[in-house]
């Protein structure tokens, strides 16, 4: 792609991003006008517009961004250079499902003293449970689709038939559970930005700065990974071996994400898919705007769920799915 085209692609994705953030502040049971935020941001501004921006729609706008926007979409991306298969992303293989799996049970052992037991570290045991769900699926997913190396093919069959294990699995423990139970798993596994605060975005935004500032510095070896394994294997790169990194990677930013939005799909297949179709299929390029694409996504998304039928706030997994859905039939029937 021509400098000058990426240069232009980015400032009109830049400007959706600027009119995302204004509109993601301003729009809430209690309105703030862009002055006022600015106002506010700069140290102004009245008690009731710092508590509403800095404590409660600042710390989740951030962690929505970094968490489901940069983290899913840079995993979608990663997943989908790894298998050579653009429906790849970490909802369809089973790492977001081992996330969730690992949080249901944990949620259905009635653990409510844990609260009181670890106090102010409490926040982060439900989230730990979710990242070590996903690298115990993300490892029983390289075992049984590598013997002496990564094989793309069997990786995504696999993790096809184990997300649909795991999906079951959490549908079992999810009616088994009480109502309170019920309700607690299913606005977590519909995905949900509900409660992010600052605590949440001190350890999420550096978390994906460092696995996306990884990526960005490795984006030849993605653009190899591309090429096919003879081409790979003649320009010196050693394609099991990076594999296994990217993998990792990956299932860090989606177990990370996973953990603290819960289970939202789609942003990791949809933003790469626009994202390639805007600027071609160089990483170093598509990267940077799958991530910009899929924070205006989610800014956007969660917005509307937040706001749409208030004072009820619907899950913003269950948003981003409606407007997902029919992009993806329709990258299916173009594909046929």
């Amino acid at each position: 792609m021509k400098k000058k085209s990426f240069k232009m692609t980015v400032s009109i994705l830049a400007a959706l991003l600027f009119i995302s953030l204004i509109l993601y502040l301003s729009w809430g049971t209690y309105k703030i006008s862009p002055l006022d935020i600015i106002n506010t941001l700069l140290g102004g501004g009245t008690k009731l517009q710092k508590a509403s921006l800095l404590n409660t729609r600042l710390p989740r706008l951030l962690v929505g961004i970094s968490s489901v926007g940069i983290a899913l979409s840079t995993a979608g991306v990663l997943l989908q250079t790894i298998t050579k298969n653009e429906l790849a992303d970490s909802g369809i293989i089973g790492i977001n499902a081992g996330a969730a799996v690992a949080a249901v049970i944990f949620i259905s052992l009635k653990t409510e003293d844990y609260y009181s037991e670890l106090g102010a570290l409490s926040i982060y045991v439900l989230p730990f449970m979710a990242i070590l769900g996903a690298g115990i699926s993300a490892i029983i997913l390289y075992f049984l689709s590598s013997r002496d190396r990564v094989r793309p093919k069997r990786l995504l069959l696999i993790g096809i038939g184990i997300n649909a294990g795991l999906s079951a699995f959490i549908t079992f423990f999810t009616f088994r559970g009480g109502a309170g139970d019920y309700n607690r798993v299913l606005i977590w596994t519909s995905g949900s930005l509900w409660g992010s605060g600052w605590d949440y975005a001190k350890i999420i935004i550096p978390l994906v700065i460092i696995m996306f500032t990884l990526v960005i510095m490795n984006y030849k070896k993605l653009d190899v990974l591309n090429l096919s394994d003879e081409h790979g294997v003649c320009l010196g790169l050693n394609l099991n071996k990076e594999r296994k990194k990217f993998l990792t990677i990956a299932v860090i930013l989606a177990g990370a994400a996973t953990a603290f939005a819960g289970n939202i799909g789609f942003i990791g297949l949809i933003c790469p898919h626009i994202a390639r179709r805007l600027v071609g299929p160089y990483h170093k390029n598509f990267l940077v705007i799958s991530a910009i694409i899929s924070a205006v996504i989610i800014l956007l998304a969660d917005a509307v769920s937040r706001n749409l039928f208030s004072p009820i706030e619907i899950p913003v997994g269950i948003t981003i799915s409606i407007f997902g859905v029919p992009y993806f039939i329709y990258l299916m029937m173009k594909e046929n």
